[in-house]
């Protein structure tokens, strides 16, 4: 896709140039990180961002007790492909001795690059068993598991980071507390959304967060995430906290292109991507292309496709009937009909096509194990019950 334009006006405070991310050994020439998305950020979505921009690109999640299981979901969610590197795996876990067997076998049987820990997923699901971005909230647990990982993890020489969430809510953060423990147990990065739990994926991300824990967490990267629909959100994020990269995920849905965005703006370029709905056209028909070969299923991989639809389409004027038929294809052919009859000239429609991905939703009270605000610290009766917390395979 070539057509570009000069950027629009960039929010105030906005110009900020980054350097290449380094991670441990990892460096990452444009400074932006693509955040695992359950059903979105497979082998086939993570190819299509690539060939768009240079970054880091992070595999779904999955859980530890998955990979120790060895369960085929686990496997394919963490196939690679040859020229994908580095291989970036994160995973998920409550367990520190689970977490610990996960990573072990991804360094020792060579899986992976990069390991991320999640402690930022705000789903019930997770919540309820104290995962996710209520996990930090045990202090001593957190410590354990991040510990364990990097333990795992340090005689290959694979880097582990941790994404996080500010708290559980505005009256228990954690993040602080939490980088500075993932900072002295020999993390390589840390990342915030500036969101809590209760949050969900309401409001607007606060960045003042992200910049209190790049003041406290000196001796480490700290990236940015939260509400960058666009490469000037990312230059004013940069600009307004000081991070040391950015962090990508609804963003992204339906614009894989953004990353061409974000690597010319941190090289100091203002040309962006805007294109044409058949430029678009063509993207989702490559799209479609590569979740064929990425699933070996033509029909789940356009089932699977359905959903990004509303996100490539955002903004363009379509038409409920052709909206509503591409949200149910079922082959290429019929792929390739739909996308035919579209007004394929029709030019990029500005700000319409940008922002706010799929439903924000409202704050929501996140669903705690029973007593797990009582104390900061894990209690004989959660430690026993960690070993049945832990999903089957994605969490979240």
């Amino acid at each position: 896709m070539t057509t570009t334009t000069p950027a629009a006006p960039a929010r105030p405070g906005a110009g900020a140039v980054l350097p290449p991310l380094r991670i441990g050994p990892i460096t990452v020439d444009t400074p932006v990180v693509l955040a695992p998305m359950a059903g979105v950020t497979n082998a086939a979505f993570r190819r299509l961002c690539r060939e768009s921009g240079a970054g880091l690109y992070v595999a779904e999640m999955v859980t530890s007790r998955a990979l120790v299981e060895r369960s085929p979901e686990s496997f394919r969610i963490i196939s690679f492909e040859p020229d994908e590197v580095p291989r970036s795996v994160q995973v998920y876990g409550v367990d520190p001795a689970t977490v610990a067997a996960a990573v072990r076998m991804l360094v020792e049987e060579d899986l992976a690059d990069h390991v991320d820990l999640n402690f930022g997923c705000p789903v019930p699901k997770v919540t309820r068993r104290g995962g996710g971005a209520v996990l930090p909230w045990k202090r001593d647990l957190f410590s354990a598991i991040v510990r364990a990982a990097v333990d795992a993890a340090s005689p290959a020489g694979v880097p582990v980071t941790v994404k996080m969430r500010k708290g559980i809510d505005e009256d228990h953060l954690t993040y602080v507390e939490a980088g500075l423990t993932a900072q002295d147990a020999g993390v390589a990065a840390v990342s915030l959304h500036g969101r809590t739990a209760a949050d969900y994926y309401s409001g607007t991300a606060d960045w003042d967060a992200i910049a209190t824990l790049k003041a406290a967490v000196t001796d480490i990267p700290v990236l940015g995430n939260g509400d960058i629909w666009s490469a000037e959100d990312a230059l004013a994020m940069v600009a307004h906290t000081s991070c040391d990269g950015v962090v990508v995920g609804r963003g992204c849905q339906g614009r894989p292109w953004l990353f061409a965005d974000l690597a010319a703006a941190f090289a100091g370029s203002d040309e962006r991507i805007r294109p044409r709905l058949g430029e678009v056209a063509h993207v989702v028909r490559r799209h479609a292309e590569l979740m064929v070969e990425h699933f070996g299923d033509e029909g789940k991989a356009l089932r699977e496709m359905r959903k990004h639809m509303a996100w490539y389409l955002k903004g363009y004027v379509v038409g409920g009937e052709a909206r509503a038929g591409l949200g149910l294809v079922t082959s290429m052919a019929d792929l390739d009909d739909k996308l035919a009859a579209l007004d394929l000239d029709q030019p990029y429609p500005g700000e319409a096509a940008e922002g706010q991905r799929g439903r924000a939703g409202s704050p929501k009270r996140p669903i705690l194990p029973y007593g797990w605000l009582d104390s900061r610290e894990l209690s004989e009766h959660f430690r026993r019950d960690l070993h049945e917390a832990e999903l089957s395979v994605s969490g979240g």
